[in-house]
């Protein structure tokens, strides 16, 4: 059994009818088969705010399923004693799916048991992606795999759309954050698209939020930027996802998915030895990094809880404040 399954499992003994609990798929192969959770808090409203927070799509990143559990263990520490938050909880969804593919790290492998990027699965086709890297379909055995063309979404790749779905799509304001590692000398939260250069609809929110987030922190280490301007690829999840809700037309509805990359570079920067690790390039080997790199996001955490409780500060724009930071928007990140 993966430890971070027993975990999640221990979890939801203790928090008993205070989370709600679902089981979106099982993840298969090799003779194993484990299950793929989610679990619920706060407000059944369709349309109350929401926050959800992922981790595990990459298998080899490990690191992104034990930052969202160790956000999630904190969390239902404080539903036991924190007054604030429970009020929160009336008007406030929160959902983590903390190990979206299982047998991925169980195997210590990128992909899933078929050998299939999950975060190239969808159907969804990029502008001029660097080759392999943006997504490709030519084997399985190669990294980046898209999946056979025409096929459906990985059952993994499902689950994760089918539970942002349930939880997020009739909401008003949702904002997802999907933890990774692997990239960079610094950690990065990106915004949509990975699938082209130009800008995404919601580009003048996503600066308000990046504006607030600056204001509030003003010496936080995140560099904030859309995922295009690093690479772009086929096949992102949340790009497909941020374009289903976009096309359902929920009449006045934001929806801001971020992705947090971790940067390992610094890792390995101070621990070259890690490079003859497979998964020293993805994760903190020394046990106090590792320690520092659960704590390392609680503050963008508590960020994401308090900004979706208070669109009005950033996502509510009038017209000339959307100009505005559409403007500084595409001065700072597209000129």
């Amino acid at each position: 059994m993966l430890e971070e399954i027993q975990q999640i499992e221990k979890l939801i003994q203790e928090l008993g009818p205070l989370a709600r609990t679902e089981v979106l798929a099982y993840s298969q192969g090799g003779g194993l088969r484990l299950p793929i959770y989610k679990l619920s808090f706060g407000s059944e409203d369709p349309q109350a705010p929401t926050a959800g927070f992922i981790g595990g799509v990459h298998g080899l990143e490990r690191i992104g399923s034990q930052v969202c559990l160790s956000l999630l263990r904190s969390f239902a520490e404080r539903l036991l004693w924190d007054e604030g938050l429970k009020e929160s909880l009336k008007k406030l969804r929160v959902f983590f799916i903390p190990v979206v593919n299982p047998l991925g790290i169980l195997g210590k492998t990128r992909s899933n048991p078929q050998g299939v990027d999950l975060m190239r699965n969808a159907p969804v086709e990029a502008e001029n992606p660097p080759r392999f890297l943006g997504g490709h379909r030519y084997s399985a055995k190669l990294p980046w795999y898209r999946g056979p063309a025409g096929a459906p979404m990985e059952i993994e790749a499902q689950a994760l759309v089918d539970g942002v779905k349930k939880e997020l799509f009739f909401s008003r304001l949702g904002i997802t954050v999907d933890f990774h590692s692997g990239f960079g000398w610094q950690d990065q939260i990106w915004f949509p698209y990975a699938k082209t250069t130009k800008p995404f609809p919601g580009l003048a929110q996503a600066h308000a939020f990046k504006s607030l987030f600056d204001r509030t922190y003003p010496y936080h280490f995140y560099r904030i930027e859309p995922q295009a301007l690093n690479y772009t690829t086929h096949g992102d999840l949340w790009d497909y996802l941020y374009d289903q809700y976009t096309e359902s037309g929920r009449p006045g509805g934001l929806y801001l998915p971020l992705c947090l990359e971790m940067g390992s570079w610094m890792w390995l920067k101070k621990n070259p030895w890690q490079l003859f690790r497979l998964q020293g390039h993805f994760n903190p080997v020394k046990f106090h990094r590792m320690k520092r790199t659960l704590r390392r996001h609680n503050t963008f955490f508590e960020f994401i809880l308090r900004a979706a409780l208070s669109p009005q500060s950033w996502a509510e724009l009038s017209e000339e404040q959307r100009l505005k930071h559409l403007s500084l928007a595409q001065e700072l990140w597209y000129a």
